[in-house]
């Protein structure tokens, strides 16, 4: 029985993420950020929101083509909850339009980065930009004349696509009036121009503009009336029927590719694009007139990602800085067994290297010592040093047990290649728990020392990936620790075997027991309060959405109980409400680095009870998924998780937003001499070449 909550006391998920996109358009619209780098804010905005669109929006319109799917714990429906992300979504893309237009092109146009309109090429530039047209656009592509014996063509999943109007007959006789181009994803979108023939230091042109120069030249004999950019976003959400399905990755391979043409979700269009062109697309695609969106420039600003790398300005950009390495580590070629044997190891990336992660699995992989590794993967990239090593070690005949994550998210072709792979050189490859995403974060290696076996295991907070590893801040530990290593153990029997879920020594396992112990230690707290003691709660994490547990926070404040969440993302608690949540406060940091860290901090009687995580405070992440997490319990690393990960945070008063009851975030604004920045502070102390604070 689904359990009912006020639901006055929650504030709605898919609002909450618009405004998280708020504060990340706020860095765009920052003067104090360098100008590459809010180049690139702005962009991840726009792939935020593809992802939204493709997720959160599909999730909605499916719900309402159901019916009878009761409302969230706000209380709004999917008709309600939709109309209001139509409204938000429209005035938010209007806003990050004008940022570009208004602040982001003038401003890179000074600095000689200039973006070349096509009513003001030169000669020069024309003659260039239609040779690169003739020599590497027009060969690609296939223009489609819309008739009876040519239908609208299947258009891919947020690619670019322009609609042509046309006059007169074509060489059959045929009076087409509509034409579609499909831009093939091989063509850049950004094509760099050489300076003699831009004028500047760096010159651009749009893919867009190349086509709409030469559109004509694809209908030969025949006036065009007219050409416009459009792209579809589709429903990008993979269907596995968990009771039918025999063999996972074979039914993820057969429902990968219907990704690209799900069911549309959001049409955008040019501001000039006409009435009845927008009309026309939006019937081909089954949409509604507040499923249209009208943008004032590329329709897919993501492909403005990569600009910022092709232009050798390091003053636009953040400094660059070398990840520090522990003391420890520092010596070449340093035994990783023999550091992690002395005392637990704590790694905070990006501050600090993700290198002794590689590592740790390359010593591993040909240590004639070493005879077992089990790893997870979640996300892990096209090319990873990681996965190398686990093919090697298989190679050498190690026993090697990979627990392949197929459904994570946009990430599930890179992951069943890996598989392949894996299994080809006959390392174990098991795909967890149909139903339950393995998201838990965890290596183990198996050595033989002195006629034993012992083992030595990692635990982290986010991926096994080196390049988010330098944009995601998160925690991982070594540890030798009997009893955690022998519960790592114990969730890697559960994912590769079959069995009863046995009780831990130390880990917290979701779905088993994650919830429950989380609960208990805010209800612990609570009991503090109301006993006349201290209590205090900190919890950092990307998102707070799980209703039981968002209660047992009211009920701790309300006994008096200091709650500090820091959450990046989306909060479904109200913070602030006398009488229910005056002593919660809940900020969120947006800055140069992704918050990805998952802390949870108990006083417990000044026991300072300290967890890491692989998971938020979500439903998801608490019933339906393996999830580990994990206490710190070296006195000196649980005073570094808490310096580093709760106490610099909570005094940040640069990046930080402070957000009120009603789900709006107001950004901290200090006098320039008292700024504190967590992550400038935190590159400074533990980067190899620190730098100057923000």
């Amino acid at each position: 029985m689904v359990k009912k909550f006020p639901a006055q006391h929650f504030l709605n998920r898919e609002l909450g993420q618009l405004e998280f996109n708020r504060r990340v358009l706020a860095q765009a619209e920052n003067a104090a950020v360098p100008l590459l780098e809010r180049l690139r804010y702005l962009c991840i905005v726009s792939s935020n929101l593809d992802e939204f669109f493709e997720i959160r929006v599909a999730g909605l319109k499916e719900q309402i083509k159901l019916t009878g799917i009761p409302a969230g714990p706000d209380g709004m429906d999917a008709h309600q909850t939709l109309k209001l992300v139509r409204e938000q979504a429209h005035q938010l893309i209007t806003r990050q339009y004008q940022v570009l237009n208004d602040d982001l092109l003038p401003a890179l146009d000074q600095q000689g980065i200039r973006f070349l309109r096509r009513t003001l090429w030169n000669d020069a530039q024309r003659a260039w930009i239609r040779e690169f047209f003739f020599n590497e656009v027009m060969p690609v592509l296939t223009p489609i004349g819309l008739d009876p014996s040519h239908p609208f063509p299947r258009v891919l999943n947020k690619s670019l696509n322009f609609t042509v109007e046309l006059q007169g007959k074509d060489a059959f006789g045929r009076n087409t009036a509509k034409a579609i181009v499909q831009a093939p994803r091989v063509l850049p979108r950004t094509i760099p121009l050489p300076p003699e023939i831009s004028g500047c230091a760096h010159g651009f042109v749009f893919l867009s503009s190349i086509l709409h120069a030469h559109v004509g030249e694809l209908f030969s004999g025949m006036e065009v009336l007219s050409c416009h950019q459009f792209r579809v976003t589709r429903n990008s959400n993979l269907f596995v029927d968990d009771e039918e399905v025999k063999n996972l990755r074979i039914s993820l391979q057969g429902e990968l590719p219907h990704r690209h043409f799900g069911n549309a979700v959001r049409l955008e269009v040019t501001e000039n694009c006409s009435p009845q062109m927008a009309e026309f697309l939006l019937q081909q695609f089954g949409l509604e007139p507040n499923d249209l969106y009208r943008v004032d420039g590329p329709v897919n600003l993501v492909r403005l990602m990569g600009i910022p790398d092709k232009v050798a300005r390091d003053d636009l950009k953040f400094p660059a800085f070398s990840p520090g390495v522990p003391s420890m580590l520092q010596k070449k070629g340093a035994d990783m067994f023999k550091v992690i044997r002395k005392g637990d190891v704590l790694l905070h990336h990006p501050f600090q290297s993700f290198k002794p992660i590689i590592d740790f699995i390359q010593q591993a992989s040909i240590d004639p010592s070493v005879v077992a590794i089990k790893q997870t993967v979640y996300r892990t990239g096209v090319d990873s040093a990681l996965m190398d090593a686990l093919i090697e070690a298989t190679r050498l005949g190690k026993e090697v047990t990979v627990v392949v994550e197929l459904l994570a998210r946009f990430d599930e072709e890179a992951n069943i290649n890996w598989a392949s792979k894996l299994e080809e050189v006959g390392a174990h490859v098991v795909y967890g728990v149909v139903g339950h995403k393995t998201h838990a974060k965890m290596l183990m290696v198996v050595r033989r020392e002195e006629g034993k076996l012992r083992r030595y295991v990692h635990l982290g907070t986010g991926n096994y990936h080196p390049r988010t590893a330098r944009l995601y801040t998160d925690f991982g530990l070594f540890t030798a620790n009997e009893e955690v290593c022998a519960d790592a153990n114990e969730v890697f029997g559960q994912l590769t075997s079959l069995g009863k879920a046995r009780k831990l020594h130390h880990l917290w396992q979701s779905p088993f027991s994650l919830h429950s112990e989380t609960m208990r230690a805010i209800q612990n707290e609570t009991r503090l309060a109301l006993a006349g003691k201290r209590a205090h709660i900190i919890a950092k994490m990307n998102a707070l959405l799980e209703p039981e547990t968002i209660m047992a926070l009211y009920e701790a404040s309300k006994a008096g109980v200091t709650v500090d969440l820091i959450v990046r993302g989306v909060c479904a608690l109200r913070p602030g409400v006398p009488g229910l949540s005056e002593n919660i406060r809940v900020r969120s940091i947006v800055g140069r680095f992704l918050e990805h860290t998952r802390i949870f901090y108990f006083r417990n009687n000044l026991k300072h009870d300290v967890y890491l995580a692989s998971a938020d405070w979500m439903d998801r992440n608490f019933f339906r998924r393996i999830e580990v997490c994990f206490p710190v319990l070296d006195k000196k690393l649980k005073k570094r998780v808490i310096d580093e990960g709760l106490k610099v945070y909570l005094q940040d008063n640069c990046q930080a937003w402070d957000m009120d009851a009603d789900g709006h975030y107001r950004r901290k604004a200090p006098r320039r001499a008292m700024l504190k920045c967590a992550q400038s502070l935190l590159l400074q102390e533990l980067a190899s070449q620190p730098l100057k604070p923000v």
